[in-house]
Formats: structure tokens, sequence, C-alpha cells
């Protein structure tokens, strides 16, 4: 089971942009299939994106379609959210998930088959 550690959120204004990381340990991060999911104050944790272990599947909810892009690293144990164009509706804290589960192909917003969570990080947008 790897760890993850995510990182650079932070405060930004409407039409910036963010770079969020999600650092993993261990060996096997070629195995996750690895999404991004936020939170918002009083809303439940909602899928933002996902991307499969070879990177042959990218998966984006729709608000963040065109704004956001996912991307991984193996080599470097890494994934990223690159957040563009952010608005005040995307405040919230960001997660990073692994799951190893081929399910992911095709439910990949499904909470439950992410057995590997981050913290989270903080992301503010000011309108």
């Amino acid at each position: 089971q790897v760890q993850l550690e995510e990182s650079g959120g932070g405060l930004v204004q409407a039409g910036g942009s963010l770079r969020l990381s999600c650092a993993a340990s261990g060996r096997t991060f070629s195995n996750y299939f690895m999404g991004w999911f936020r939170q918002a104050p009083g809303k439940e944790r909602e899928f933002v994106a996902g991307i499969s272990w070879n990177v042959g599947g990218l998966y984006y909810a729709d608000p963040v379609k065109g704004r956001f892009t996912i991307s991984r690293d193996n080599a470097k144990n890494m994934a990223y959210l690159q957040l563009n164009s952010l608005k005040p509706e995307d405040t919230g804290v960001y997660y990073c998930a692994g799951g190893t589960t081929t399910q992911l192909l095709l439910v990949p917003a499904r909470r439950s088959l992410y057995t590997t969570w981050g913290q989270g990080t903080q992301v503010t947008v000011s309108s």
C-alpha cells in the first residue's frame, strides 16, 4: 500500500493557476490508478480527475474539463493536477487517491474503489 501526500495548494485570484503534486511512497506506485477529488465546505467530496496506470486513460469531471490537467510520472512516484482558469467555485480541499482495481477504468469517480488517500491540500480562489 502506498502512502500519498499532496502539496501545492494555496490562495489564488480567479483566473489564476496552481499545480498540485501528489507524492507516493513505496515501490508499487505504477500499480495504482490515481484520482483527484475535492471537497468544499459543507459539501460531499467529489471527483475531479483520474489517470490510469500507463497514462492511457484520462478522466475529468465536467466542471473542470478544459481547465484542469492530470498527469503522472511513474519513475518519480508522482501525480499532478494542473489547475488553470480557476474560479471561486473551485475552492476546497484537494485530495489525491489511489486504487488498484480495474473497475476504476469504468467508474473512476467511485470513491469506494480507492484504497489509499492523502491528507489533502487547501485551494482557495478569491473573486
